[in-house]
């Protein structure tokens, strides 16, 4: 077995943050959100990040964050779900770890996000239509670099963690 580093892809509220942080525990790896991070280092939440620095100044930030954290050993890593726009992101993502794709049907991802404020792309316009839009742009996106594909509307985040940590074993990865 070897250990690699897992990194978790897929639109927002698909639970990439919620799945990893339980595969991490698991696994017994270190976890790491780069929202999150990218948050910590700013010193302010993504929606203010995004209303002064627009997507452009956000996607700056992740881009060094996750070229940062991709160079770390043995960890789980939630990214945001644009992080696939970026060529140079998807080619260190598939280069230095193993890629889950986490999935959701739309219906489920629209009512997720339902009453979330923290989300900037989608406080303005209808959400259905903005997460239908986001979708059809980056799923191919999410397919070129995933190794694996797992939907997470049919368990709850314990058990697709199991069965994501379980399949990961089984082909040898730990």
């Amino acid at each position: 077995m070897t250990k690699q580093n897992i990194f978790l892809v897929g639109l927002m509220a698909v639970g990439k943050s919620t799945v990893g942080r339980l595969l991490a525990e698991s696994m017994h790896k270190e976890f790491y959100d780069t929202d999150h991070v990218i948050e910590e280092r700013a010193g302010a939440d993504l929606a203010w990040i995004f209303d002064v620095e627009g997507e452009v100044g956000f996607r700056d930030r992740e881009q060094e964050v996750v070229d940062e954290l991709t160079q770390c050993d043995d960890i789980v890593m939630a990214t945001g779900g644009g992080v696939v726009l970026r060529l140079c992101n998807r080619k260190v993502l598939a280069s230095r770890g193993v890629v889950i794709h986490l999935d959701s049907p739309l219906e489920r991802l629209v009512e997720r996000t339902r009453r979330d404020k923290r989300r900037p792309l989608l406080q303005q316009g209808e959400p259905r239509k903005t997460l239908r839009r986001l979708r059809e742009e980056r799923a191919p996106l999410y397919a070129e670099i995933s190794d694996y594909r797992f939907v997470t509307d049919r368990h709850g985040p314990k058990v697709l963690a199991q069965a994501i940590e379980e399949q990961l074993r089984k082909d040898g990865i730990k």
